[in-house]
């Protein structure tokens, strides 16, 4: 059965590439770009199934333009995919407030400015698929990324929280992690700071490998496009999706350390409730409501 579609940032990199299998795979297409020029291919092959729209996400009255002309277009929305974004490399002391605050506001506010103007229609229709790509970043870090990592776990925690309101209105909500694919992101959508001599040890060995893996890395851009389609299809997917077998490997290597430090600490963390108090019975009724939430 055919869906309407609305992607951001559909002109290059895993955007378009999901964009060419959602049409190739028959459905209809809200294409979003800086510059929806480039996406005349597709206007010329597919015609009135991609609707290109200009679209900077960090500007909310475009937001709610693009959607309307979705509207226009199609009558209605079915899958909203938050795609757009891009890095940026540099210690956060080498940045200015100014190269962190895009970081934050293209990354973060991007993903929430298109929720907000996405929500109350996939409300009043009683369904509906949010896909939020972040990022294997928005859940382990690197030095470097502290603007890029900021924005991406606060999607995280934002599109979490937003699946357990959505999910008893019937609208559902995917957060794809993607590890490194051969798209530009190390390449032309990567910005990169003025370095400081004193975060080469760290920051430096980042650089060093990002800069020469731009066109290397090991994920297909088609593939994830792929397997994005199949998760929009399915009646109950995950909450998270990670895509690649080194975001799997860099997942459960963070995994891995985080718990071993949460029990390497417990003393400490049990010494501070008030005596008398066990901590089962302050965690339990908060588990209770995680799970009915989630069943």
């Amino acid at each position: 059965m055919s869906k309407v579609w609305f992607i951001t940032g559909s002109s290059r990199g895993l955007g378009r590439a999901l964009t060419e299998a959602v049409l190739e795979a028959g459905h209809q297409v809200v294409a979003t770009a800086r510059r929806p020029e480039q996406l005349a291919d597709l206007t010329a092959k597919y015609g009135s199934r991609v609707c290109p729209v200009k679209l900077d996400v960090t500007s909310p009255s475009e937001v709610e333009k693009a959607v309307a002309a979705g509207l226009g277009a199609f009558g209605h929305l079915d899958i909203v995919v938050n795609n757009a974004g891009y890095g940026f490399i540099g210690a956060f002391e080498e940045m200015s407030a100014a190269e962190f605050q895009g970081q934050i506001d293209t990354n973060f506010w991007g993903v929430v400015h298109v929720t907000r103007a996405i929500v109350p229609l996939l409300r009043k229709q009683g369904s509906g698929h949010i896909i939020q790509v972040t990022s294997i970043g928005g859940r382990i870090t690197v030095p470097g990324l502290s603007g890029y990592h900021a924005a991406k776990f606060a999607v995280e925690g934002f599109s979490e929280t937003l699946a357990q309101e959505l999910k008893p209105l019937g609208v559902k909500v995917t957060i794809v992690e993607p590890g490194g694919f051969r798209t530009d992101w190390a390449g032309d959508s990567m910005a990169y700071a003025k370095p400081m001599e004193a975060y080469a040890p760290s920051v430096g060995l980042i650089r060093s490998h990002i800069e020469p893996s731009s066109g290397h890395q090991p994920g297909d851009p088609r593939k994830a496009a792929q397997a994005i389609l199949k998760i929009a299809k399915i009646e109950e997917p995950p909450l998270r999706l990670a895509l690649g077998n080194d975001a799997l490997a860099f997942l459960r290597h963070g995994y891995k350390s985080a718990a071993e430090e949460l029990e390497c600490w417990v003393d400490f963390s049990q010494s501070t409730d008030f005596d008398g108090i066990v901590t089962s019975d302050v965690a339990h009724p908060v588990l209770e409501l995680q799970t009915a939430l989630k069943s």
